[in-house]
This record gives structure tokens, C-alpha cells and sequence, in this order.
């Protein structure tokens, strides 16, 4: 750096590949509406991606335990601590009835970088990877850093947002190297039935193509719909998945960020590899409290459960009832993903919104209401609106919309 002068930075310095990736919808919504309220304006978000509880009082204690045990000031082994791997085990076979090896178990920096590096592992350049829409925001820019090629496959209200065999077989091609497939799922709330669910991994295993399972969502479901693991529905297809998850939403700790990829053992072995040159061991203290949430008691989570699902009825109830919005109830996670392509195009507070981003803004500037547009998770004429946060709020937020939309 010149200390003469001022520093400047040069865009075709910056990696082609990383100067190409979008931001974050999601962060970037959540920003603007943090910085309206700090500015003093009335906002509701309904854009945020976390619950809106506080983590668990056990697991704050068992990270103010973790502080005062030296070993936790020390470098830890880069898969994870040990505990916390037999740990994980434990639970995939209590929560998925999978049995598998701790060695199977690679410990990250969150679920993000868990996503991160089960995709940088497998894929190499060229490689198709099939993906949903609406899908989570992360995965095309993501697959893209690989060097590979998302390969969009829309679904929509009439499908409930699930995708079928026939349409995977029609999007297949030799250059197809993955399936990425959520259930339940961000954005949409959708959850796939079990014979569904076995229906796909079949197709995967007799196509040999890897499924990518993010399963962050696994325990957030109502109304007797049922999470089942890909790996254990369709078992032909567990020597090509990974399962991706972590302790962010179940436990409201998406702050403490620690999640993981559960693999065969060779992939576990190429991703601690990867992650040894990234992030060396993941926070130490983190972990405890992941160990101490993943080993505790459900009955705090069976609360946080109950919640959701008094505010999802209010949510969908409500914006069911608003002209030109088609919304199927969300069966899981905490998010509905309404189709708004009846209201676009009419005169809204003197303007004519054209697409559901325009909608948003639109919605945050006169309504004072944050939500995410549909463009961000690849389903244009929709918006994302999340229902962790309180009940009161939702009313509110929804009464605006109501009102503006008319």
C-alpha cells in the first residue's frame, strides 16, 4: 500500500468468480430493515432466517463451562472434538434411524460451511448439479465458486413446491454429478411424504448421482408431516449422500455457529482435509454447547415448536385472505412462500409494482414491512416471509400488507 495517497482497488484485480457472486438477499433485507428501525422507523421483518427465542439456558451454561476448562483454549482435532462426533452419531440414529461411524462426522463453522464444503469436495468444473426452485440463495452462487453449473428445476404452488422423478429423469444429463434436495425446506415450508422421499433416492442411486441433503430443518414439522432421511428411506443411494445439518434452528443458535456433513468415510476424510487449510478447528466452546444441545432434553424445543405453529396459522390465515395471493400452508421450517402474481400489476399506493422485487420494496417503503423477494431463491412472482417472530408483529406486519394491498 501507498502511504502517500489514498488506496485504491482495482475490480479486475478481484477473482472473476468471486466478483460474481450475488449478496445475500436475505442478509441484505435483514440489513436495510435493521437500519430503518435504528433510524426509528416501525418495521416488522418478516425476511429473517432464525428464531427469535433465546438458545436454551442449559446450553449457555454448558458453554460458561466449556470457558473455563483450558483444553478448550487449545487447538482441538479439525473433524471435531470427539465427543461432539460420537455425539452427532447418537443423534442421527435417534433422529434418522442412521446408523453411522463418528468417523463419518466432519464438525464445521455452521451450517453455511458445511454447505460449502460438501459442494467444494465433490464437484469439479463442468460438473451439473440439479437443484430445486425455489431453492435457499447460497446453493447456485456456491456451486458456481465450484466451478459448476446449477441446473434450475422450477416447481409451484399446484406441485406444493415438491419436485417429481419424471421432471429429475428430464433435467439428468451425463454431466450430472448431484442432487441437491431439502426437506423441510427454506424457502418454501414444503415437506416431502416419505414414499416421495424413497421414490427420489432410488432415482438417484440408479442414475449415480450424489444427493446433497440438507436436512437443518429436520424437526421444525406440523401437522403429522414426518421428516425421513433420504439415506434411510432409500438406503442404495446412502454411499452417495451427504447430509448436511447443524444445531442453528432447532435450538436457536444460529449464532453460535456449528454444523456438519455426515458422508461416507472417504468424503469425511477429503472435507477435513479442505477444512484444515480453511478454519482449523471450530470454536471449542461453540462445540460444547452443541454437544450439551444435541444430548439435552426436546421438551424446550417442543415449546419453541408449539409457538411456530400458533404464528404459521396466523400467517397463512392471514395472507390467504389478501386478493391475487396463493399460499400453500407450510408443513415445516418457519417460513411461507406465497405466489403474489395476482397482485402484481395494480396500482399500489400510486405505483405498479411489475415483479415481486419491485412488490418488496414497494411493501418495505410504504408498509414499513421487510420481506424477501422471490427472485433471490429463483421463483419470481413470490416472496419469502418468515414466521419467527411474534405473534403480535405478525398481526401488525400483516394488517400493513392487508391494508396496502387491499
Amino acid at each position: 500500500m501507498n502511504s502517500s495517497g489514498p488506496s485504491r482497488t482495482y475490480i479486475s484485480d478481484i477473482s472473476p468468480s468471486v466478483a460474481a457472486i450475488i449478496p445475500s438477499a436475505t442478509l441484505e433485507v435483514d440489513a436495510r430493515a435493521k437500519a430503518l428501525r435504528a433510524a426509528g422507523e416501525p418495521v416488522v421483518e418478516f425476511g429473517g432466517g432464525e428464531p427469535d427465542f433465546p438458545t436454551p439456558d442449559f446450553i449457555v451454561e454448558a458453554a460458561a463451562a466449556a470457558c473455563r476448562e483450558v483444553s478448550n483454549h487449545r487447538y482441538s482435532p479439525t473433524a471435531g472434538l470427539p465427543d461432539l462426533r460420537e455425539a452427532i452419531a447418537a443423534k442421527t440414529l435417534r433422529d434418522s434411524s442412521l446408523e453411522i461411524s463418528p468417523s463419518q462426522v466432519v464438525v464445521t463453522n455452521g451450517g453455511k460451511h458445511a454447505v460449502y464444503n460438501a459442494f467444494r469436495t465433490l464437484l469439479s468444473t463442468g460438473d451439473e448439479v440439479l437443484l430445486p426452485a425455489p431453492y435457499w440463495t447460497s446453493y447456485p452462487e456456491i456451486i458456481r465458486l465450484c466451478g459448476a453449473v446449477p441446473v434450475e428445476i422450477p416447481t409451484s404452488t399446484k406441485s406444493m413446491y415438491r419436485l417429481s422423478v419424471e421432471q429429475l429423469e428430464a433435467a439428468w444429463t451425463p454431466q450430472t454429478k448431484a442432487l441437491v434436495f431439502v426437506s423441510p425446506s427454506n424457502p418454501t415450508g414444503a415437506v416431502y411424504p416419505p414414499d416421495e422421499v424413497e421414490a427420489i433416492g432410488n432415482w438417484a442411486a440408479s442414475r449415480g448421482v450424489w444427493v446433497l441433503a440438507d436436512e437443518i430443518y429436520e424437526h421444525l414439522v406440523y401437522d403429522g408431516n414426518e421428516h425421513r432421511s433420504i439415506a434411510k428411506a432409500a438406503p442404495a443411494v446412502a454411499e452417495r449422500c451427504v447430509i448436511l445439518n447443524g444445531v442453528a434452528k432447532t435450538y436457536a443458535m444460529t449464532g453460535w455457529r456449528v454444523g456438519w456433513i455426515v458422508a461416507p468415510e472417504p468424503f469425511v476424510k477429503a472435507a477435513t482435509n479442505l477444512q484444515s487449510h480453511q478454519t482449523s478447528n471450530v470454536c471449542n466452546v461453540a462445540q460444547r454447547a452443541a454437544q450439551a444441545a444435541i444430548t439435552g432434553p426436546l421438551d424446550v424445543f417442543a415449546e419453541m415448536l408449539l409457538q411456530f405453529d400458533r404464528r404459521r396459522r396466523s400467517l397463512h390465515r392471514m395472507i390467504s385472505e389478501i386478493e391475487g395471493v396463493d399460499c400453500p400452508l407450510p408443513q415445516g421450517a418457519f417460513y411461507a412462500f406465497p405466489s403474489v402474481e395476482g397482485v402484481l400489476g395494480r396500482e399500489i399506493a400510486g405505483r405498479h409494482p411489475e415483479t415481486s422485487l419491485e412488490l418488496a420494496e414497494l411493501l418495505l417503503s410504504e408498509a414499513k414491512v421487510a420481506v424477501v423477494p422471490g427472485e433471490a431463491f429463483g421463483a419470481p412472482g413470490c416472496v419469502r416471509l418468515s414466521f419467527a417472530l411474534s405473534s403480535a408483529q405478525i398481526v401488525e406486519g400483516m394488517s400493513r400488507v392487508a391494508e396496502l394491498l387491499g
